[in-house]
């Protein structure tokens, strides 16, 4: 048997002892779990960054999901299939090169996501700016994204089995909006034609001014892991964790290029706005075609807001999860491993997620004077250091394969040793790329040097406490408690 997750490290008397996150209910099955993962990986908030980069967009979304997302979806089911326990990432890479690299990685995880807050919802405060609230202030919209990191927060400090439902019904919600945004945008498209050429040659893959928006398809493509960080809560690890893998990525392929098409059906490109894309496009279509129907158009709108709020509740839980163990383990400050007694969920991982993102949002605005200046910034700092953790779970394929080949791996890459080392070569050029490309990208009217600041000086702070927050853990991996039949090709 493979080491436990961290907080069961401390073995404790249910009865007597402090609560810890293995006693949480099996509440996740296969259909729960597909949710959970297409509401994490089903972003909105990068829908209209990708159609920025025009009609060849649609082809880069093929050929990164052939080249990226397949290989990265066969590492992350051998890994969570493996090892299904509570803290996912952070346990691979625990297993795979010790306690300090893996406190590192779940440091990088889980800081990423409150500074990936706030520019989650500068997009909801434009969307609500644009469809309800035309005269919202820059002081406004401020208030507004503190106060939702705040309610994520809360919802996240909440059991489990009750946040799921948030995530459930956020995926759906989800689907439902992109969906819509397709519909509207082929019958747009019927009744006007389209607002950009689909001619075959427009599909064409090139590397114009554009090229800078690709690593939004990378970024969009992360998070089959982020189901086994709450391992503890899955029903059947082993066999559901593989087919949740390919059938949230089925749904998420298809419905990133349909909410593409439906954004570039109704938009020229250089019309766009990558933080009111949506709203714009859908707007346009609505008073085109269904001008007697705004009050659907409006409730399409609120689902969307909804969406972001339910995006981040997902990642949230995940991230925290992750962290959690790391305090569990006693390989970080035991604060981050903090368990509410009440509802046994991390509730000082979620306070410390609310104190990082209000600062990141409040020095955001002070320095800049336009919402999408504010948005970029936010989000491609937290996309470099969100990315980072992979460039150390890929690798990590290899070397459990090594050191614990008795392991038993209820699904393998395909491909033998070969397929194994394609696809972590695959998925670290992906991951390499997509954090070059998110430090050159600077946003039009920004400061070249405030930018390079901002997400070169924040990177390597997170990277310094990382390190740092890890010093007391082992160097070494931890050895196997146990050993277990394995069918698993030598590397």
């Amino acid at each position: 048997m493979s080491r436990e997750v961290p907080a069961a490290d401390a073995t404790v008397a249910a009865s007597s002892g402090p609560i810890t996150l293995d006693q949480q209910p099996k509440t996740f099955g296969l259909l729960s779990m597909t949710l959970f993962a297409v509401s994490a990986m089903l972003v909105l908030d990068t829908v209209a960054t990708s159609a920025a980069i025009g009609v060849q967009g649609l082809s880069f979304w093929v050929l990164l999901g052939v080249t990226f997302f397949v290989p990265y979806g066969f590492i992350s089911a051998e890994l969570g299939a493996a090892w299904p326990q509570e803290g996912g990432i952070y346990v691979w890479i625990r297993e795979a090169f010790g306690g300090r690299f893996a406190t590192l990685t779940a440091f990088l995880y889980w800081v990423g996501q409150p500074f990936w807050a706030p520019s989650v919802f500068v997009l909801f405060a434009g969307t609500l700016s644009v469809v309800f609230w035309p005269s919202m202030s820059q002081g406004s919209a401020e208030i507004l994204v503190v106060g939702l990191i705040w309610l994520v927060v809360i919802v996240g400090v909440l059991p489990v089995n009750w946040s799921k439902w948030v995530n459930n019904a956020s995926a759906a919600a989800k689907v439902l909006v992109m969906a819509g945004i397709g519909i509207v945008g082929i019958a747009y498209a019927i009744k006007h034609g389209t607002a950009n050429s689909f001619a075959l040659n427009q599909w064409k893959p090139s590397f114009g001014a554009e090229w800078g928006y690709l690593p939004i398809i990378i970024y969009s493509f992360m998070g089959f892991e982020l189901m086994n960080s709450a391992g503890a809560a899955i029903k059947h690890p082993k066999r559901d964790v593989p087919k949740m893998i390919f059938m949230s990525g089925a749904v998420l392929l298809g419905a990133y290029m349909l909410a593409t098409f439906g954004i570039l059906a109704c938009l020229k490109v250089h019309d766009l706005s990558i933080v009111t894309g949506i709203a714009d496009a859908m707007k346009l279509a609505f008073d085109s075609i269904l001008a007697g129907y705004s009050w659907l158009y409006d409730a399409l709108m609120v689902v969307l807001l909804f969406t972001f709020v339910g995006n981040m509740v997902t990642w949230s839980i995940g991230a925290n999860h992750s962290m959690a163990a790391t305090g569990l383990d006693k390989t970080a400050p035991r604060v981050f491993g903090h368990v509410n007694q009440r509802f046994r969920t991390p509730d000082y991982a979620f306070v410390l997620f609310g104190l990082v993102a209000t600062v990141i949002t409040v020095v955001n605005y002070s320095l800049f004077a336009n919402k999408q200046s504010v948005f970029w910034t936010i989000f491609a700092l937290s996309s470099i250091i969100f990315l980072l953790p992979y460039l150390a779970m890929f690798p990590a394929l290899l070397v459990l394969r090594i050191k614990q080949p008795d392991i038993a791996r209820p699904y393998v890459v395909p491909g033998g040793k070969k397929g194994a080392w394609l696809s972590v070569l695959l998925g670290e050029i992906g991951v390499v790329f997509a954090i070059i490309a998110f430090f050159w990208l600077v946003p039009q009217g920004t400061p070249r040097m405030t930018y390079w600041g901002i997400t070169g000086g924040g990177t390597v702070l997170s990277v310094v406490v990382g390190w740092w927050l890890g010093r007391k853990a082992p160097v070494s991996p931890p050895a196997p408690t146990s050993a277990r039949t394995a069918e698993v090709a030598s590397v």
